[in-house]
């Protein structure tokens, strides 16, 4: 099992830059497949980025070109750099661990970006 502690949401203007951390406590971190998921108001939850195990990566088209996803298995973390922010980006975000088939989600962090 894992534990997921996002951090680093927050208040940013449109064109801005956030990053959020996601620390894993618990099972092996390098063993899991990781991602970020984003829900909107009143929207369901959907993918932004993910990561393997051996780092490769995918990304919504939403998010291309602009968001990056990292991993560091030494720190038990997962990043996601978020670059020229929208409107649109707002909502909270979701880290996901995946593991065998199981999921596990953090408790969310809020991401607003004001126009």
């Amino acid at each position: 099992q894992v534990h997921l502690v996002e951090s680093g949401g927050g208040l940013v203007q449109a064109g801005g830059s956030l990053r959020l951390s996601c620390l894993a406590f618990g099972d092996a971190f390098r063993i899991f497949a990781m991602g970020w998921h984003r829900q909107a108001p009143g929207k369901e939850r959907e993918l932004v980025a993910g990561i393997s195990t051996d780092g490769r990566t995918n990304y919504a088209g939403s998010a291309s070109g602009r968001f990056t996803i990292s991993r560091d298995n030494a720190k038990n973390t997962v990043y996601l750099q978020m670059n020229s922010l929208k409107p649109e980006d707002t909502g909270v975000y979701y880290c996901r661990g995946e593991k065998y088939g199981v999921l596990y989600w953090g408790q969310g962090t809020q991401v607003t970006v004001s126009s």
